[in-house]
């Protein structure tokens, strides 16, 4: 349980939790607690009101090694190209487009297909492999196997509730809350080249270790009064580079959830990525280096910090 910078570690409140009816044991983890969210997350409100960071138990989060709020979820699933400017840029910086479109023409070329793609199109929706979370200030290991490592800073959706066929309107109760994610990319590993039909090879583009700075917190959602109203923003070696709003989302969390679960089921402790906005390393033709550093944040939810190395 965090307070503002300080923390109260869940087993120190075992006994106070049991007394508001609590089902977590003394070593519980947030894990733990969201296979239970809906009356898990109403004892941590009443202890909260009367609890504070000036509690015995309570320690300064600065001093700990702050891991992922879950180190290991069942799923990850990311959903790609849902920012309306990203993708937009990304056609002009690839020319990408029908053959003579330069410029303006082809921008305007790209913002109808987007406008249209979100008035009759879908989410596109992948999955990533949990052991490529990594905590909020851990090291970011870029391997050998890859010469373009990217960043994309992304909103994250911790599910609380067991969802499948979701419809729209009532996505969003399933939800636990709300963290920051930075989807790492090698952006020359996405394309297979030595057979194109295979398409996309997410495996090695998404997945490596540390590929996933996830946290530093779980936000409940009830202090979160719209996802779509944040700021995201990413700096490198101090630059701003990514720097925008969740409303440029192609297709809101509500939407991502109703398609998600139309097809597959997901369980609590599931996390969803829910798509980066324009401006990653791609759009500057910059990779992340040995030695960068980046800093992240999400409005309301917290920062990250993350030093590249090899």
């Amino acid at each position: 349980m965090c307070f503002g910078e300080h923390v109260l570690p869940l087993r120190s409140l075992h006994a106070q939790a049991a007394r508001f009816g609590a089902r977590w044991s003394e070593g519980a983890s947030v894990f733990d607690l969201l296979q239970d969210w809906d009356r898990n997350l109403a004892v941590l409100r009443a202890m909260a009101e009367q609890l504070s960071a000036r509690h015995e138990s309570s320690v300064p989060m600065s001093s700990l090694q702050v891991h992922a709020p879950v180190d290991l979820p069942r799923q990850v699933l990311c959903t790609g190209a849902n920012y309306r400017k990203h993708v937009v840029d990304l056609t002009l910086d690839m020319g990408v487009g029908p053959e003579g479109l330069k410029g303006a023409a082809l921008r305007k070329w790209a913002e109808d297909m987007m406008d249209e793609r979100a008035a009759q199109g879908e989410p596109y929706v992948f999955p990533k492999l949990p052991s490529a979370i990594t905590g909020a200030f851990d090291p970011l290991v870029l391997p050998a196997t890859t010469q373009k490592p990217d960043w994309e800073l992304e909103l994250a959706v911790i599910m609380g509730r067991p969802a499948r066929k979701v419809r729209r309107e009532e996505a969003l109760d399933y939800v636990a809350g709300y963290s920051i994610v930075n989807d790492v990319s090698a952006r020359d590993l996405i394309a297979r080249t030595d057979y194109k039909m295979l398409g996309t090879d997410w495996l090695r583009s998404k997945s490596p270790p540390s590929f996933m700075p996830f946290g530093p917190t779980l936000v409940p959602a009830c202090f979160v009064p719209d996802p779509q109203k944040l700021q995201i923003t990413l700096k490198l070696n101090g630059q701003t580079m990514q720097d925008e709003s969740t409303a440029d989302m192609l297709f809101d969390v509500a939407r991502q959830i109703e398609y998600i679960t139309a097809h597959v089921q997901l369980w609590p402790g599931d996390l969803i990525a829910t798509g980066s906005p324009a401006g990653n390393g791609t759009h500057y033709n910059r990779f992340l280096r040995e030695g960068d550093v980046i800093d992240s944040e999400i409005e309301g939810l917290g920062k990250q910090r993350n030093a590249c190395v090899q």
